[in-house]
């Protein structure tokens, strides 16, 4: 299984939290991001977003076919992430847009085994699949993109 960490672009200050909309530099990292995806992705994809505004604007940058899971909104839990995507065992890859530093903690748990404040940029994307090598289960790293590379 393929699990695409996409944290979304940059936000304006202010509240609600969840009402937060994307910035015209946030707008334009996600439109980059996007076209650096776009043509990477697996055709069966299985996109979710959080509900926040600023993680659905980030994901309609790429496609307006997704979903959006409430549940893997600000301070979800890794627990809960993991579950909205079904790692390691869905059967189709996943692009999940969501939010610091729940994606940081979860890229640190799957790669080094436990939950760490990894910092993942601003329409930053961590690319990581899992995959059976004889008895072991093993989490491979593929990309790691961050806007500013782009």
């Amino acid at each position: 299984m393929d699990l695409i960490l996409w944290r979304h672009a940059d936000a304006e200050e202010g509240s609600p939290d969840m009402a937060r909309k994307l910035t015209p530099k946030g707008a334009k990292q996600a439109r980059q991001t996007a076209a650096w995806l776009r043509p990477r992705l697996p055709k069966r994809t299985r996109i979710i977003s959080s509900s926040a505004e600023r993680a659905k604007q980030t994901t309609a940058a790429l496609t307006e076919d997704f979903e959006v899971v409430d549940e893997i909104g600000p301070g979800a839990s890794c627990a809960t992430v993991l579950r909205a995507a079904g790692w390691p065992d869905a059967s189709d890859a996943v692009l999940l847009v969501g939010h610091q530093p729940t994606l940081g903690a979860l890229a640190a748990f799957l790669l080094a085994g436990e939950e760490r404040p990894w910092s993942i940029k601003k329409s930053g994307i961590w690319w990581l699949s899992n995959r059976q090598r004889g008895e072991e289960e093993q989490v491979v790293l593929r990309a790691v993109i961050a806007p500013d590379l782009l």
